[in-house]
């Protein structure tokens, strides 16, 4: 009986290592990921420039740079805390979108349900990204997270 308790002493440590090594490798997968997409931003907004004459702009000179070389991508938040005053249009676009579909509905929704709404699917990957946004949103104060993981619009607005 003894050697099975140190066995399940033994598991739950390696399992528990496990999970500390897992918790990392997500923290720096999602700092990737917010870099990846403040870099998306400015680039978007670089090729809006271009197209509009106006790539050689000093302003768009210095975001690009501000994102392209300072480590996480410049400190630039691309969803910044929500605070008194805000409006929607500091987000981006797809974030605004997000935003449009859960102030369409009455009841708080999940995130399968908003990825259907915006055309991405309700495949389990089309769908993760959709609630990794939604989740985002709800933490820097957008949106509310039901305990049942929904999400609704704030009503303090």
């Amino acid at each position: 009986m003894a050697e099975v308790l140190t066995w399940v002493m033994q598991r739950r440590m390696v399992l528990a290592e496990r999970v500390e090594q897992l918790r990392k490798e997500l923290a720096e997968t999602e700092a990737e990921v917010a870099r990846l997409e403040a870099a998306e931003v400015v680039i978007g907004q670089f090729f809006e420039a271009e197209r509009a004459g106006e790539a050689d702009d000093a302003v768009m000179d210095a975001a690009l740079e501000r994102v392209t070389t300072a480590p996480g991508a410049g400190g630039m938040l691309l969803i910044p805390p929500r605070e008194d005053g805000m409006d929607q249009d500091v987000l981006p676009e797809d974030y605004q979108a997000i935003m449009r579909v859960v102030a369409d509905v009455a009841e708080p929704v999940e995130a399968a349900e908003v990825s259907v709404a915006l055309g991405k699917g309700a495949l389990p990957g089309q769908v993760e990204a959709v609630r990794a946004k939604l989740k985002r949103l709800a933490e820097r104060g957008w949106l509310h997270r039901t305990p049942v993981g929904r999400y609704a619009s704030r009503t303090d607005w």
